[in-house]
């Protein structure tokens, strides 16, 4: 009996708990991770710290070049060809770094108003390799007429 009643009490606890409205207005976006990884050419490929919004096939063309003018890096993505009719490509590059193990990542967040792009870069931890790199990562996002603010 003692066993019910803590039972029915837990549940009318946490179904009387109310959320946050910035957590009710806000969801995911589904993001498809098409790039994530270094450019390794010092900083020659010509591509400066920024965050891109990339809505056709020719801009995305020529990213991709000029990601390639050192190191075919292109070959990694998991798709080069983007459907830019109902899609966008999101392109966020770092400064080139000396040293190895930086990385990026993108958490995509809508609200009723905006696309919020939280960028999230991790250093290394302790020594890392001598090598001159430049992180970066692309997603693709569903194509609508919210505007997108990088965080």
């Amino acid at each position: 009996m003692k066993l019910q009643a803590l039972i029915i009490l837990s549940l009318l606890f946490v179904f009387s708990c109310k959320t946050s409205k910035n957590a009710a207005k806000m969801a995911n976006t589904d993001s498809v991770l098409i790039a994530k990884g270094n450019l390794y050419g010092s900083g020659s490929e010509g591509i400066e710290k920024q965050n891109t919004i990339i809505d056709n096939q020719s801009d995305w063309e020529n990213l991709m070049a000029q990601m390639n003018s050192v190191n075919k890096v292109s070959d990694t993505f998991t798709e080069t060809k983007i459907d830019f009719e109902n899609y966008i490509a999101v392109a966020v590059f770092d400064d080139v770094k000396g040293s190895g193990g930086h990385s990026l990542e993108l958490e995509v967040t809508t609200t009723s108003e905006k696309r919020i792009v939280n960028i999230i870069r991790t250093s290394p931890e302790g020594h890392a390799t001598m090598v001159m790199t430049q992180p970066f990562c692309i997603v693709i996002l569903p194509k609508t007429d919210a505007p997108i603010e990088f965080q």
